[in-house]
């Protein structure tokens, strides 16, 4: 049970932890803190959060769990906000999509002093509508929350970060910083890119407009993450520009050997590298065991 939590950042997914809390029964107290009043107000009025701050540096003051829930950008200025109140009495997390650059952030901002206080997740949840008035205490249920701590975090907070998450049902798995941005590169960042230029190729042809009209499940399905958050997606295509681009050459390469294929009039070969991928897909099973497959659940 935690005495306080300090919300940094009152959307979707810093509210959504703190009613998840809430409905655990771990926590006493929650004070809020956005960098838009009307965001923390709305907070506080929807019972997301119990007192409105009004800094960050307030929204900590004594907190005993305290969740940085802002754009990767922002999480060197936040962590200088607050530094002087990190320690390992106090367990810091954030939520970002990106490791690397949140880790090399919390380095300048905390130095060695405060580092070991900071313990780098980040919860695969989410929608595509962002806001507090979204926030779901289910969200991180049946859900994987990677950590990705450092040598110098402190292993009692990095066990309490696992306790903390597994508590509100969500799979805890560690990694290094590097492993997560190239994984999820592959998995997250690609994909949604993809969403956002095919839905961009498609609604910008003369004729768009029309072809937008008789689309239908497969392409809502598609091209869901297109309606993602800009400024967020922004700073994640950004932060991770070098894994991404990287997934990206690859991707350009399975597709020109599909349209080979089919530029050489090749269709049993086209049917065939369909049908291995089409079964591989049918095998894959989100969340399973590393190894394991649709048949293995």
């Amino acid at each position: 049970m935690f005495n306080q939590l300090g919300v940094i950042g009152c959307g979707l997914m810093g509210g959504s932890f703190a009613l998840a809390l809430k409905k655990a029964g771990l926590v006493k107290r929650v004070v809020g803190y956005s960098k838009s009043p009307s965001t923390t107000e709305t907070a506080r009025r929807l019972g997301v959060i119990d007192v409105a701050a009004e800094s960050a540096l307030l929204a900590v003051s004594g907190s005993d769990i305290v969740l940085l829930a802002v754009p990767v950008a922002a999480t060197e200025s936040t962590l200088r906000a607050v530094r002087h109140l990190v320690d390992p009495k106090v367990l810091f997390m954030d939520v970002g999509s990106t490791k690397c650059d949140v880790v090399a952030a919390a380095r300048r901002a905390l130095g060695k002093q405060h580092l070991p206080a900071f313990v780098p997740a980040h919860p695969i949840a989410g929608k595509e509508s962002a806001g507090v008035q979204h926030a779901d205490a289910a969200l991180y249920q049946g859900r994987q929350v990677i950590l990705t701590p450092l040598a110098e975090t402190h292993a009692p907070l990095v066990q309490k970060a696992t306790d903390v998450w597994s508590a509100l049902g969500a799979q805890v798995l560690k990694m290094t910083p590097e492993n997560h941005d190239q994984a999820f590169a592959a998995v997250s960042h690609l994909p949604h890119l993809l969403a956002f230029a095919y839905f961009q190729a498609v609604a910008s042809q003369p004729a768009g407009r029309d072809f937008l009209s008789l689309a239908g499940p497969g392409f809502r399905d598609f091209t869901r993450i297109a309606a993602s958050d800009p400024a967020v997606w922004r700073d994640i295509l950004m932060a991770n520009k070098t894994e991404v681009l990287l997934q990206s050459r690859l991707f350009r390469q399975a597709l020109d050997a599909l349209e080979a294929m089919m530029q050489g009039g090749d269709a049993a070969a086209l049917e065939a590298r369909i049908r291995l991928i089409s079964e591989a897909r049918g095998n894959w099973h989100m969340n399973a065991p590393r190894g394991a497959s649709r048949k293995d659940s």
